[in-house]
């Protein structure tokens, strides 16, 4: 974890301490006030489709559970970082549907298509 110091670079003041701001982890809304965006992606990945899930709002460790969960259920690979998840393949019809039944009422297909 990178600690954000007060802009300080050096002090020759021997008592100075470095003031430290906490990084805090948002946490995790309900399912139900959770806006989740199923895309489908192409760029930058060689011609292959993924099915991105983007705007989740919570912790690294809820983000990797939703994620397992729904690569686990779709049956193929991929990932979750940066409040985003990457399956592999075109599944949005069947993320969105496990979506709904997981109580994400306000999920939906965005992008076109």
């Amino acid at each position: 974890m990178k600690k954000n110091k007060s802009g300080v670079v050096y002090s020759t003041n021997p008592d100075f301490k470095y003031e430290y701001e906490e990084s805090t982890e948002a946490e995790t809304l309900s399912p139900d006030k959770q806006e989740l965006r199923i895309w489908l992606d192409r760029k930058n990945r060689g011609g292959k489709e993924v099915t991105l899930v983007k705007g989740f709002i919570g912790t690294e460790a809820d983000l990797d559970s939703l994620g397992k969960l729904l690569k686990s259920k779709c049956g193929t690979g991929g990932s979750a970082k940066d409040a985003e998840i990457i399956i592999q393949g075109d599944n949005r019809d069947k993320v969105l549907d496990l979506l709904l039944k997981m109580g994400y009422r306000r999920s939906k297909k965005a992008g076109g298509n």
